[in-house]
């Protein structure tokens, strides 16, 4: 018996190598589908249960429609309707491209029935069929243009999937959009024990599994095209929100209307002046300068992170403005009327100081009684120009750069004239030596060249407010008129000015005579009744291209309707809006907005105790860093 000895087999080491390598191959793919299994089931609703007319996506109940029949003539912008509708829905367009011959072909054989059809229904008497007769001459019509490939032509399927939370809203949202298109003479149906289909056909996918489509020219495939929303979205301008219509973006720029004014309704807390800080913001970045007239000490951390000047009016602070301040006009013929469109705005004021224009009941009607009797303007007229004149400043254009008087200098005048002069000056005499003395009397000294500018005036007493809000109007419209580059001024709580007829007037002034000077004033006002109810307050929203209503007051709902011709699901909205978004109109235009700010913008402009809390808290500095950032893009080397 022989016995062999068994060779030792030796390994490949190119063979080991490649069983390793598809060893990790297989985990790969395996690793790989298993985090494709993860996915869907992530994304995956819950359940999935298809009846005849609708199915369940989860929780919420679905119906695809298909549309079988269009008008002879499809006309554009037909789908807006649908695009903007305010409901959650899925459309799907098919479009298929056919051959130009067979096309023709077929339209050869139609015509001929039709003729053959007319030449029947002549022999044997029968009345004429309109129908046949416009098949053929738009037969006919789509023949020449194919001839010459003036058109070419296409099948089209329309599908759309409507959501609802329950049967009755889908049936109620079902009704809307069949009402809707069938005004058009576009007619929809269920797809009927077809709805799995429809919804594989309606998802972004491209299946076609209804296959429902119709024949159609490059005209009409035309007016098909979807994206037709209300868009105010430009090539330049800044970014002011959300589209909720079509979640597009509101990019726009305000000084490409009219005029470049703006006013902003809402009721406290609804995000009216975070949305204002927001376009200030954004707008410095544009180039654009900013001033700001702030009540009540909101705009300072924003104003303090972009390196802006802040003024602090009030009594026990040194600021101070002069309203005899003339403007450093370039143009002449602004030159020639300087010094008169002073005088004219110092009356306004001096009658502001003076006590205003005050309501008063005559005869059962509410009349204005003025603050000045016409004798008394006509003292202080000649006693405002004999204090110019003694300052060296006359109507010649050269005097203007002597230096201007004060209310100190006016006193004086009108204490030594004879007439209503002495009584003018006891009236004067608290901004001269009394209470409010100091602040409006002296010269000025502050020094407002800078992209942003804000003006505090929380700490004024409530009679003094008024009157430096007018003031500081005055000051930034001399500013403007020196040099006319883009610049944007935010009044806001206006409803304080608007209590006066002088200062009221005085901002409709401005309001109207801003566009000349690239000037375009916001006005901010939560007391919509009060501010509408005012003959100037509905001039100065007359005046505005451009406004944003936010959440509003049930009372105040009735006003701004009336106004601005709100439909009635506006009306309803208007009142419901959540904050932070509201009605944007912008010329003719108007969309539904959501106002949306970056983290780093959130922390500069916020209002919210909550908010403004935590960030202190935190000391985050990202957020720091992000306010760096953002100083350094609007004041590149400092």
């Amino acid at each position: 018996m022989a016995f062999g000895r068994r060779k030792k087999q030796r390994l490949d080491p190119v063979a080991i190598a490649q069983a390793q390598q598809m060893q990790e191959q297989q985990e790969v793919n395996a690793a790989f589908q298993k985090g494709i299994t993860a996915l869907r089931d992530f994304i995956a609703p819950s359940s999935l249960e298809f009846q005849s007319s609708y199915f369940q996506l989860g929780t919420r109940f679905a119906r695809t429609y298909y549309v079988y029949g269009y008008p002879r003539q499809l006309y554009t912008g037909w789908l807006s309707g649908m695009v903007n509708i305010d409901e959650v829905m899925d459309m799907s367009i098919y479009v298929y491209p056919v051959e130009s011959q067979v096309v023709l072909d077929n339209l050869r054989k139609k015509v001929t029935q039709l003729e053959a059809g007319i030449q029947l229904d002549a022999e044997k008497g029968r009345i004429r069929d309109p129908q046949k007769q416009a098949a053929i001459l738009d037969a006919e019509e789509i023949r020449d243009k194919l001839q010459v490939g003036e058109e070419r032509f296409f099948r089209f399927g329309f599908y759309f999937t409507i959501y609802g939370s329950s049967l009755e809203e889908l049936e109620f949202i079902s009704h809307k959009v069949e009402s809707m298109l069938g005004q058009q003479l576009v007619f929809s149906k269920p797809a009927s024990a077809q709805q799995e289909q429809g919804l594989n056909s309606t998802v972004p996918q491209f299946i076609d599994q209804l296959q429902i489509r119709r024949n159609m020219s490059t005209g009409a495939i035309s007016t098909s095209f979807p994206f037709t929303s209300a868009d105010l979205s430009q090539d330049n301008g800044i970014l002011y929100g959300i589209n909720m219509h079509n979640s597009g973006l509101v990019i726009f720029d305000r000084y490409t209307l009219e005029n470049s004014n703006a006013v902003v309704f809402a009721k406290s807390g609804a995000g009216k002046s975070f949305a204002v800080k927001l376009e200030a913001l954004r707008s410095m970045m544009m180039g654009i300068e900013v001033f700001i007239i702030d009540p009540e000490n909101e705009y300072e951390r924003m104003c303090d992170a972009v390196g802006g000047a802040y003024v602090r009016l009030s009594l026990n602070s040194a600021t101070r403005i002069n309203p005899f301040d003339l403007p450093k006009v370039v143009d002449t013929e602004e030159a020639d009327n300087a010094l008169r469109s002073n005088l004219i705005t110092l009356h306004g004021l001096l009658r502001l100081m003076m006590g205003g224009a005050q309501a008063q009941l005559i005869g059962g009607n509410s009349a204005l009684t003025p603050a000045l009797s016409p004798s008394e303007e006509a003292d202080l007229d000649a006693a405002l120009i004999e204090t110019y004149a003694k300052a060296g400043i006359t109507n010649d254009p050269l005097t203007h750069t002597s230096p201007p008087p004060t209310i100190n200098d006016l006193y004086d005048t009108l204490l030594h004239m004879g007439g209503f002069g002495p009584q003018l000056a006891q009236r004067l005499r608290k901004y001269t030596s009394g209470t409010f003395a100091g602040i409006f009397s002296q010269p000025s000294n502050i020094n407002i060249d800078n992209p942003m500018v804000v003006f505090n005036v929380r700490d004024l007493e409530d009679e003094l407010r008024p009157v430096a809000m007018y003031i500081v109007l005055n000051y930034i419209w001399n500013k403007t008129k020196s040099d006319q580059k883009r610049r944007m001024l935010v009044v806001d709580e206006a409803w304080q000015l608007m209590k006066y007829e002088d200062s009221a007037s005085f901002l409709f002034s401005l309001a109207k005579r801003a566009r000349k000077y690239n000037l375009g004033i916001t006005t901010i006002t939560q007391d919509v009744e009060d501010f509408m109810g005012s003959r100037m307050g509905r001039a100065i929203v007359a005046n505005a291209s451009m406004q944003l209503l936010l959440k509003q007051s049930p009372t105040a709902v009735d006003v701004l309707t009336d106004v601005f011709k709100l439909t009635s699901e506006e009306r309803k909205r208007l009142s419901q809006f959540p904050v932070g978004q509201g009605l944007f109109f912008a010329g003719q235009s108007h969309v539904h907005i959501q106002i949306i700010a970056s983290p780093t913008e959130t922390g500069l402009i916020t209002t919210n105790p909550d908010q403004v809390r935590q960030m202190s808290q935190m000391g985050d500095m990202d957020q720091l860093q992000g306010t760096i950032d953002l100083s350094n893009q609007l004041h590149p080397g400092m």
